[in-house]
């Protein structure tokens, strides 16, 4: 059965084209800087918006139009399975994400949950091998269930730390089963209301415990995927202890888990951090720990985390540039952790939404590719920092200097002129260059 029967797959017919179904910039065999556009930008689609977010929001029932649905939850399941992997073919895309409970549902114990997983990722498995997409990444939903109210590694109750546990390891032979390339955490619950009942030392310990044993039982199974961290300042916690990339770095070096861990990024929740997504990936490319990206875009005029497809060109321009910055992604990906919008509530809008994003994101792949060849943020940068290529600048950076001799030096030449940034041209000279 096919689930989209007027869809064909997608090709690239270039800018000029006027069928809604092809893409206008991604052109996965392209080649930039050396690489096909295939290999820069590693796109997965997310099991979780794509395949069960139904178009509700506090103010409205669901709306969007799907036909995927049994008899029974099972059947919407596997029914779920076929739709998702029509998808990602007709879209030529290699790889996808998902959360356990977005595969499978959760059933009446535990038991009965990893059973409903077995079947599933059975399925998906099959899919896989014929078709011969791969996973990303899964991860473990520790958030949405009531029992998850309070965290979870992070919890008050230690039973709900053991639950937790037992996901966190099923998510693991699943992973090994369907040769996942990372694995992700996401501590949406994983934070505090009030810190008048909250043990934050022992809450961060014991989520780094759990991190802890993940390696450990990775290991004792043969299957070590790249571990990563998705920072996230709020929501649904009040204050999440992931809040942003630096203070899950802090966090990662406390309790020694470089080498095993590093950031999957997403662009809107760095909005909700108060900073740009570049800084984040900034960030974590100075501490050798970009991993992965989720890729999707937020609204400043609302206070939350809207997901919205990525179609901003300057900020795919400037996340692609860190990322080739960073020699690349692999083996992390760009993951589209977006939804369409209440009003594109038809089935076709979930293709022609991610058409949208990898077009952008494939312009912004050769806005970079342009910002690379001319080296134009390269000399910017250089021209800035000249002082500390030579003289007593590059005394400092050689670690020739203290405290004495700079003071000497600094009384000698106490007539200090800055020279002007030009920022306004900087940036009136980019868009030239951009566009």
């Amino acid at each position: 059965m096919s689930y989209f029967p007027e869809i064909s797959q997608i090709k690239y017919e270039g800018k000029e084209t006027n069928n809604l179904f092809a893409f206008r910039h991604y052109n996965p065999e392209e080649v930039v800087l050396g690489k096909t556009m295939k290999e820069h930008l590693r796109f997965a689609v997310a099991y979780w918006h794509t395949m069960t977010q139904d178009g509700s929001d506090p103010f409205g029932n669901p709306v969007n139009e799907r036909t995927w649905f049994g008899e029974t939850p099972m059947d919407t399941a596997r029914n779920r399975v076929e739709a998702f992997f029509e998808i990602l073919t007709k879209l030529g895309v290699e790889y996808f994400c998902f959360h356990d409970v977005d595969i499978a549902p959760e059933g009446d114990s535990l038991e009965e949950f990893f059973q409903n997983l077995d079947e599933i990722t059975n399925l998906i498995k099959e899919k896989m091998d014929e078709t011969g997409i791969k996973l990303l990444w899964n991860t473990a939903n520790m958030f949405s269930h009531p029992r998850y109210n309070n965290g979870a590694a992070s919890s008050n109750n230690a039973d709900v730390f053991a639950y937790a546990a037992a996901q966190v390891k099923k998510g693991l032979d699943i992973s090994k089963k369907l040769g996942g390339e990372n694995y992700v955490f996401w501590g949406g619950r994983e934070g505090y209301e009030s810190l008048l009942n909250t043990d934050m030392a022992l809450e961060q310990d014991n989520i780094a415990r759990l991190f802890k044993m993940a390696i450990a039982y990775g290991e004792k199974i043969g299957h070590k995927p790249q571990f990563l961290i998705e920072p996230k300042p709020k929501e649904p916690s009040k204050h999440q202890y992931d809040f942003d990339a630096a203070t899950t770095m802090a966090f990662i070096q406390k309790y020694g888990l470089d080498g095993d861990f590093k950031l999957n990024l997403e662009a809107n929740h760095a909005t909700l951090a108060g900073h740009t997504f570049e800084h984040e990936l900034n960030v974590a490319r100075n501490y050798e720990a970009l991993g992965s990206i989720d890729a999707n875009q937020g609204d400043l005029l609302l206070g939350w985390d809207t997901d919205e497809f990525p179609t901003n060109v300057y900020d795919t321009t400037f996340t692609m540039y860190e990322i080739l910055e960073n020699g690349g992604i692999a083996p992390g990906g760009i993951n589209f952790d977006a939804k369409v919008r209440r009003s594109s509530h038809e089935m076709e809008d979930l293709l022609l939404a991610h058409i949208a994003g990898m077009d952008t994101y494939a312009r912004g792949l050769k806005a970079a590719a342009k910002l690379k060849e001319t080296r134009y943020l390269d000399d910017l940068r250089e021209k800035r920092y000249a002082s500390y290529t030579e003289g007593v600048g590059k005394r400092i950076v050689d670690g020739e200097e203290d405290l004495e001799s700079l003071t000497a030096y600094a009384m000698e030449n106490q007539d200090i002129r800055l020279e002007s940034g030009h920022l306004e041209v900087v940036k009136s000279r980019l868009n030239d260059l951009l566009f």
